[in-house]
């Protein structure tokens, strides 16, 4: 079905985007990783994961041996991309102090930070270098990765990227009990200072458990795309970009958007072609069936609106002319232009963090960066002249709120006041 604005909106009216009936269970669970520590994340592995281990903690020389192992075609690529966004980081990092000699802030690396890297339905050792090599630039203390256990191991090619990236140490245990664990501690994994990765909804709330008690990146929901196209659009390589996002898993979003109704309509047929033969097939077929909409804009103006409406994890421009949407669609987490700049390639090599707000939170949030990885505190540091000229107004506003030994404060440090009375 091709939906106009009006119709796509109010479909996307008050859309669920959480499961809350599993709230109990993540507080039960996070709960219990508090009190009862590595024996609640053990029996959590055996139940959930099926896998039972004495150590939890992978030894640290498996992340080298698994990179000297590694294919040398998978090594080269991975070590490519975290080169790339090695660069791209350094060339963002912000400085170490911003501000006028007076007042100005300064910013420190975290010490310690934990990583989510999810291992469900795939393996993601792009995960590793799009939050590792982030923190790592900044100049973390520690870096921790949690990844769900198997009964294989963990996959070689997230080890390698650990090594790769700079990841201190590796612990088996994953969703909801991970998270907590990292917040609170165990006997073998210590508590950090922020957690980020991408995770499934009982990851995600035991993240917003958790929040204000740790740092926390985001809240991730489902990932998404949203793509606009034009007659120049490659219809092959628009519908893979739909199967690319879909084949994440069957909660996954896809929206595309035209004010050419013949170009969506080819879209449409040509998903249904191509959708019998390719792999993951179940995956993105349960998703399209629920969560992919292609939506026919009657103006430039609407299909940016659109486009704002949904805040997209992903945006992709594939236009005669896509810097013009530039100033135009703003609330996504990453925009892509032009046709050779799939959203794909975001995800593995391109520089920025692939980790990106999702569920309309662009709206508000932002893609990780390197500069998530630091505090920053004001420095105050007033000579007298500044003093002189700025004590009496804050003396005013002092007593307006009734605070006098704030006023005190300010008129103890000498008789400052004769030429304004």
């Amino acid at each position: 079905m091709i939906y106009n604005r009006a119709t796509f909106q109010k479909l996307q009216t008050n859309q669920p985007t959480f499961n809350e009936d599993i709230h109990e269970i993540v507080k039960a669970i996070c709960d219990n990783v508090k009190i009862h520590g590595d024996t609640a994340l053990k029996q959590y592995n055996a139940s959930f994961d099926k896998v039972e281990l004495e150590e939890l903690e992978l030894p640290k020389d498996e992340m080298e041996s698994a990179f000297n192992q590694l294919d040398s075609e998978l090594k080269s690529a991975l070590i490519e991309s975290h080169k790339r966004i090695q660069t791209f980081q350094e060339s963002i990092k912000i400085a170490s102090t911003k501000g006028t000699s007076e007042c100005y802030e300064m910013y420190h690396p975290l010490d310690r930070i934990g990583i989510y890297v999810p291992g469900g339905k795939a393996s993601y050792p792009s995960t590793v270098l799009m939050t590792a090599t982030l923190a790592q630039v900044a100049g973390v203390k520690e870096i921790i990765v949690v990844t769900p256990p198997k009964k294989e191991g963990i996959n070689q090619a997230v080890c390698a990227a650990c090594y790769i990236a700079g990841v201190d140490r590796i612990f088996q245990v994953g969703g909801a009990q991970s998270i907590s664990a990292l917040r609170y501690g165990t006997e073998s994994i210590p508590p950090v200072d922020k957690i980020v990765g991408p995770g499934n909804q009982f990851v995600a709330y035991a993240k917003k458990y958790l929040f204000g008690e740790v740092g926390i990146d985001m809240i991730a929901g489902p990932s998404e795309i949203a793509i606009v196209v034009d007659e120049t659009a490659d219809i092959e390589a628009v519908v893979f970009d739909v199967f690319a996002q879909a084949e994440h898993d069957e909660m996954a979003r896809t929206f595309v958007v035209s004010e050419s109704l013949a170009v969506l309509e080819a879209i449409q047929k040509r998903i249904q072609q191509t959708l019998p033969n390719v792999q993951r097939r179940d995956i993105i077929a349960e998703s399209l069936k629920h969560h992919h909409y292609l939506i026919h804009s009657a103006s430039f103006e609407e299909t940016c609106q659109i486009m704002n409406d949904i805040a997209p994890e992903h945006a992709s421009i594939q236009t005669a002319h896509p810097k013009h949407y530039l100033n135009y669609i703003y609330k996504v987490g990453a925009l892509f232009l032009g046709h050779y700049a799939p959203e794909a390639i975001g995800d593995y090599v391109a520089g920025p963090s692939h980790v990106l707000p999702t569920n309309g939170n662009a709206r508000f949030a932002n893609g990780l960066s390197v500069n998530d990885f630091f505090t920053r505190h004001s420095v105050i540091h007033l000579s007298k002249d500044t003093f002189d000229e700025t004590t009496r107004s804050a003396e005013i506003i002092a007593q307006e709120e009734a605070l006098f030994n704030h006023a005190q404060s300010l008129k103890v440090r000498g008789e400052r006041y004769d030429t304004h009375s």
